[in-house]
């Protein structure tokens, strides 16, 4: 058997697994046909074959130059390590070393995502701030759907793994897998649904008003005191087949018009607090990175989700809205958060 200078990576894995079968290094020397001193070098040594790194002297950074470093930061948000030190025409810095430095005055983020506001919709979202100002929130229906797929978003698979452990397979599919639409509603501290979308139904005005009948109406507000339905207020949003004239004509025969329908401010989902719901929802039935391989289970994960909120939470969530108004017109119709 002839001695060789380095062993191949396939030799090396079929010693990993010789040593986890208990092989001994003079046997797997025999079966892999190579001398044994090479083998025991390689087990005594898992860096056999490798040149030694050579470390470079790190570029330090003058206190001015750190000063502009900051300064850059703050204008150039989003901006990677590299970008921001050629701005200040700073080389020679290893990755390692601009980052180290950026930790200690700025934060990785993504950018948050929200509708566009021109100034028309700012004013019309402080019109709607006024116009609501001294309106009993407890007596509104907010609404809204929200659409689950089986993967969730790509950003919540992340999460801390123990050294040595591997991180879990996630599978990969177009579009999430596919999805199923929920509406639900939510007033005072009571949560109405969730109801399913059926599958393959895409929402226009005539559907849209078949849901409805088929659910909140049938199933939930039929039930309702008359006094309760003659006090009650429904928000929607302004989603094509929310505000058609078909649409606002069929609620009206069902007796919610006027007053008794809130009208909506453009590109505002910061001010509806069921967004806030479908948050908590949404972290619930996708922690830990979770997936699911039927429509139906995902959907039984959500109605599970929804039956643990409890009332106290859609309460909160509800008398936030006048605290909402507040902020739009502290802000001039600006966007708020949620």
């Amino acid at each position: 058997m002839g001695q060789k200078k380095d062993l191949t990576g396939s030799e090396k894995s079929k010693i990993v697994r010789y040593l986890a079968e208990g092989c001994s290094s003079l046997k797997i020397a025999k079966l892999l046909k190579r001398d044994h001193r090479t083998i025991k070098r390689f087990i005594q040594n898992s860096q056999q074959g490798r040149k030694k790194r050579v470390e470079k002297p790190r570029r330090k950074i003058t206190a001015h130059e750190l000063r502009k470093v900051k300064r850059a930061a703050a204008k150039m948000p989003l901006a990677t390590s590299l970008a921001i030190f050629q701005s200040c025409n700073i080389t020679g810095v290893p990755k390692s070393t601009r980052c180290a430095i950026l930790r200690d005055t700025a934060k990785v983020r993504k950018a948050e995502r929200r509708p566009p506001l021109n100034k028309t919709h700012k004013l019309k979202r402080q019109d709607w701030a006024k116009k609501y100002l001294k309106t009993d929130f407890s007596k509104v229906l907010w609404t809204d759907e929200m659409r689950v797929s089986l993967d969730g978003p790509d950003g919540w698979a992340r999460g801390w793994i123990g050294k040595g452990q591997r991180a879990p397979v996630r599978l990969r599919r177009q579009q999430g897998g596919g999805g199923v639409l929920v509406w639900a509603g939510i007033i005072k501290d009571e949560l109405v649904g969730p109801f399913r979308v059926e599958d393959g139904v895409k929402l226009n005005s005539q559907s849209y008003c078949q849901f409805l009948e088929d659910t909140f109406f049938k199933q939930w507000y039929r039930k309702k005191s008359a006094s309760f339905k003659k006090n009650m207020i429904f928000m929607q949003d302004n989603a094509p087949s929310h505000a058609s004239k078909y649409s606002t004509a069929w609620l009206a025969r069902k007796g919610i018009k006027e007053e008794k329908l809130m009208t909506w401010p453009p590109c505002s989902p910061d001010l509806n607090p069921i967004e806030n719901l479908w948050s908590i929802i949404k972290c619930e039935i996708y922690k830990e990175g979770k997936q699911y391989t039927s429509l139906n289970s995902v959907w039984e994960a959500v109605v599970a989700a929804a039956r643990n909120v409890d009332g106290e939470q859609i309460k909160t969530l509800t008398e936030s809205m006048d605290g909402r108004l507040l902020s739009v017109l502290a802000k001039k119709g600006g966007y708020i958060g949620r």
